[in-house]
Formats: C-alpha cells, sequence, structure tokens
C-alpha cells in the first residue's frame, strides 16, 4: 500500500542523513575553531567538511529508525548456517558492562587490572578444560585470526624442528573457506582435499597426499555440511606418522562442546568463536573473539602476552623468558590482550551453564538441527544421509524444473519475517542452503519456520515463479541487482 508520506504505520521511509542535511542545523553549539597554520602542506583544505546538519531529535529519530530496519537475534530466528546466532543472555551484556570492565584501558599499570586478568585466567582453563589442551592463546580477535595464531604456532614448530621445509597445507572441501585463504595468506601452498558421497574426507585421498613437505592439515570438524568426521582419529594418525599437525576449525564446535573433547581426536591446535559457541553478540564487523587451544605439542610457541601467575598475583607476559616458558614464543597477535568484553560474556555463559549445562546446549543445538532435517527432507531435498549435527544441509533438487531457485526462497523468507539461512554454501552442495537453528530457539519457533518453509516450497512446486522472483515486497527496499552492486557498488553519496 503506497501512502502520502511514504510512511507505513509504525515502518518509517528513512532517507539518508545527507539527504536531511539542512545547512545551519546543528544539536550542538560549538565554539569556532581557532585560526590555525593547515598541516596538510600543498594540500588545500575544503570549504565543508561535509557532514549533515540536523538537530538533536532529528539525529535521534534517524538511527532509532535504522535501528528498526536490522534484523537482530532479539526479533526473530535468524537460521545462519554455519554461524552460531544464537540468544544472548542479559547477564552477559549486564556484566560487561560493569565499570570495571567496560572503562578499561590496555596501559594501566598491572596492579589495577587484577580483576580483568583473573577473568582472562578462568576463562582460559575452562577452555583447556573443554578441550583436552595444554595452552591457550587468547588474543586472537576472530576465527581467521585464530587459524592464523595457529598456523603460525605450526610453522614455528617445524622451524625450530628443523629438517626439510614444510611448505604445503592441506584443506579438505568440506572446511571453512577463511581456512585456504589463511594458509594462503601465510605463504603455504594449498592443497585440497576431495570429499566422499557422504560428504566426509575421503581419508585414502588424504594419505596420498600426505608427505615430508606438508605443514598442517585444517580440518573443519564437525564440517561445513553439518557432519561429523567419524574418521578423526584415523585421520590424525596419518597426519601425525607425517610429521604434519592436524589444526581444526573450532566454528562449530557449538555442535559438540562439553561433549567430546578435541585433544582426545588427535587435535593439534584448534580455535574457538566465543562469538558463536560462548553467545557473545557478533555479526556487522564485530566484536569478535578468537582463542586458539593448543596440544603439548605447539604449547612452548603459543604467542604473547599471556596471563602467568606470580607471587604478587597475575601479570602478563610481555617477551620471551625462560623462567615464563615463552622462550619459543613466536610473537604477537595483536597490540594488546583480546576483547575483554568478549571474555566477560564468555565467562558468564559458561560459569551459568556449568559443564553440565554446555552439555545439554550442545545436545540440545544437535536435536534442533534434525529435527529440522526430519521435518523438512520430504520438502526439500537432503543431499546426505542423516543424522546431522548442529545444522540441516538442502540443495535445490527438489527445486528443479519449478523456474524457483535458492535465492528467491531466501529472499521469500525475509517477506515472512525470517532471516533468510546461509544459502549457496558449502561449494561443495548446488544450490545449497545450510539452516542452523542452535539450542536457544523453541519448538514453536522452529515449527514456524517448517510451516513456512514448507508452504514455500508448495509454492513453488505450484509453479507461482512471479510472485518467487518478486520478492522481497515488504522491505524498505526491493531486490538489489546483486552482481551489478557487487562489481559496480556506490560507495559515497553525492548531492544531485
Amino acid at each position: 500500500m503506497t501512502t502520502i508520506s511514504g510512511h507505513r504505520g509504525l515502518e518509517m521511509e528513512e532517507p539518508l542523513i545527507f539527504e536531511r542535511d539542512a545547512p545551519g542545523q546543528s544539536g550542538v553549539d560549538l565554539p569556532a575553531p581557532p585560526t590555525a597554520q593547515t598541516r596538510l602542506g600543498r594540500v588545500a583544505p575544503r570549504a565543508r567538511v561535509g557532514l549533515p546538519g540536523l538537530s538533536e531529535p532529528e539525529v535521534v529519530r534517524h538511527y532509532t529508525r535504522l535501528s528498526q530496519k536490522n534484523f537482530a537475534i532479539d526479533a526473530g530466528f535468524y537460521p545462519l548456517g554455519s554461524c552460531t546466532m544464537k540468544h544472548n543472555p542479559r547477564l552477559g551484556e549486564r556484566l560487561a558492562r560493569l565499570p570495571g570492565f567496560a572503562d578499561l584501558h590496555p596501559l594501566q599499570p598491572v596492579a589495577t587490572i587484577q580483576g580483568a586478568l583473573s577473568v582472562i585466567d578462568l576463562l582460559a582453563g575452562w577452555l583447556k578444560a573443554l578441550t583436552g589442551m595444554a595452552a591457550v592463546a587468547m588474543t586472537p580477535a576472530a576465527g581467521a585470526h585464530g587459524e592464523m595464531c595457529g598456523l603460525m604456532a605450526i610453522r614455528a614448530a617445524h622451524d625450530h624442528r628443523g629438517g626439510p621445509r614444510r611448505l604445503r597445507v592441506l584443506v579438505p572441501e568440506s572446511a571453512h573457506g577463511t581456512n585456504p585463504a589463511t594458509a594462503a595468506a601465510l605463504g603455504f601452498t594449498v592443497d585440497t582435499i576431495p570429499a566422499t558421497a557422504e560428504g566426509r574426507v575421503d581419508v585414502e585421498a588424504l594419505k596420498a597426499r600426505l608427505g615430508f613437505d606438508v605443514a598442517a592439515l585444517m580440518l573443519t570438524n564437525p564440517n561445513t555440511c553439518g557432519l561429523f568426521e567419524r574418521d578423526m582419529l584415523a585421520i590424525a594418525q596419518a597426519v601425525h606418522d607425517a610429521g604434519a599437525f592436524l589444526y581444526c576449525d573450532g566454528a562449530n564446535f557449538n555442535a559438540i562442546v562439553g561433549r567430546i573433547r578435541p585433544a582426545d581426536l588427535g587435535v593439534d591446535a584448534m580455535h574457538i568463536n566465543l562469538h558463536k559457541t560462548f553467545s557473545t553478540p557478533h555479526g556487522g564487523g564485530g566484536p569478535g573473539s578468537g582463542p586458539v587451544v593448543f596440544a603439548a605439542a605447539l604449547a612452548p610457541f603459543v604467542p604473547l602476552p599471556l596471563v602467568v601467575h606470580n607471587d604478587d598475583g597475575l601479570r602478563l607476559a610481555e617477551t620471551q623468558d625462560e623462567d615464563d616458558g615463552t622462550a619459543l614464543a613466536y610473537g604477537r597477535m595483536k597490540a594488546f590482550h583480546g576483547q575483554v568484553g568478549v571474555f566477560v560474556r564468555a565467562l558468564a555463559y559458561t560459569l551459568s551453564h556449568g559443564a553440565d549445562g554446555l552439555h545439554q546446549a550442545s545436545g540440545d543445538a544437535v536435536l534442533s538441527a534434525n529435527y529440522l532435517l526430519a521435518r523438512l527432507k520430504d520438502r526439500f531435498n537432503a543431499p546426505f544421509p542423516g543424522p546431522c549435527m548442529h545444522e540441516a544441509l538442502f540443495d535445490d533438487r527438489s527445486l528443479k524444473g519449478t523456474g524457483v531457485t535458492t535465492l528467491d526462497i531466501a529472499k521469500a523468507l525475509i517477506d515472512e519475517g525470517f532471516h533468510p539461512m546461509t544459502v549457496y554454501f558449502p561449494l561443495v552442495v548446488h544450490g545449497a542452503m545450510l539452516i542452523e537453528p542452535t539450542e536457544s530457539e523453541s519448538k514453536a519457533t522452529l515449527d514456524q519456520f517448517i510451516t513456512t518453509m514448507s508452504g514455500l516450497a508448495d509454492r513453488a512446486k505450484a509453479g507461482d515463479v512471479a510472485w518467487f522472483q518478486a520478492a522481497p515486497r515488504l522491505t524498505p527496499r526491493r531486490r538489489l541487482d546483486e552482481t551489478l552492486a557487487a562489481r559496480r557498488p556506490v560507495l559515497r553519496w553525492r548531492p544531485e
């Protein structure tokens, strides 16, 4: 329905803030800047900075209206596969905002941050206990940063051993896409390991690729097809027999936390996405946190800084030191120690659940995914036989001949009030729809989603192609030409 104002009830039409610019308006009275000599050399200053002028109420309304256009886990079901978008308890938010944590400065004297160091130390202890690992680096800022941390420790270990240079990293087809990117960024040659018809690593193909020049295998388990790698012990044995290390991408740890210790599977290093498994708000660029746990063979190479105990309490080991056991540390991953606010939230989540609660949470996540798989596999084709782990995977074979695509289903879901699932990933499945319900969603929410997906499948098979291709209809903006948007993005607003 079109209205005179452009608004639709409480859904307000909102232009860009630059389009609301009114010269001379400002929500704050600022003194005139003093005249000063420019420090820009020959670069002439512009007449205006270009910031828009609005009154204070207009600024507040603008950003409030924008926030109402955002989909969020607090607003509805967010079934992104391979991303674990689950409920973020308000307890964690409240604790992270306590003055002792929220106003920390990284250059404070160590004596004034004993509480923060205690949080880091306690959380590190939990992560080691849950994974069975000997050491942990808390500094990496997110998953891919953690991958880099783990591979750099692996490279340092190989360099310390001596022998032939190991410049190859093996990556299965079912791994996360950041794995080969990280290996390539560090100068390794990446070899892809094919998957079996069941969507798991082809162990014989893996063994054929192993050799004296292989530094590591980067494996995602549970993998990106939502399946557990059942041959993990055989895979780990083969990798270790070749003198290489086994790196595990822990982005899907939410499916097994409290039930399986990666160290018992032969894993040498694994990053943990605190902003996924341990329920910190994420998306839109952050904040993330990707601590990396290490087996004993890699523990000496963990990067600095590390929290260590001494007679005066806790301190940060900032440099290589024999007494701290950090003589072989390969350096630093970032300037300071990590995302303390994320650590606080993750520790609050962990202590609230306890070991038994984490065990139940991972079980409930797997149960939810298998419920979706069982209810939807008659409407959408499941490429691999179940049961699945934490996410259910479907492809577009059931849409063949309808003229409706995976993208059309995703766009139609937006009109139904759901964030779309992950689409076209993993790449090994054509027209993939990867759905991760997590343990946070009720059966009623899952049933509503199942009913909606089933209805969309029926509508596609009824031949209503035009309806799908016009979706979404109820959003502030309609469907974009995504190819054009990617190749010719408009990154700057210019007045007409």
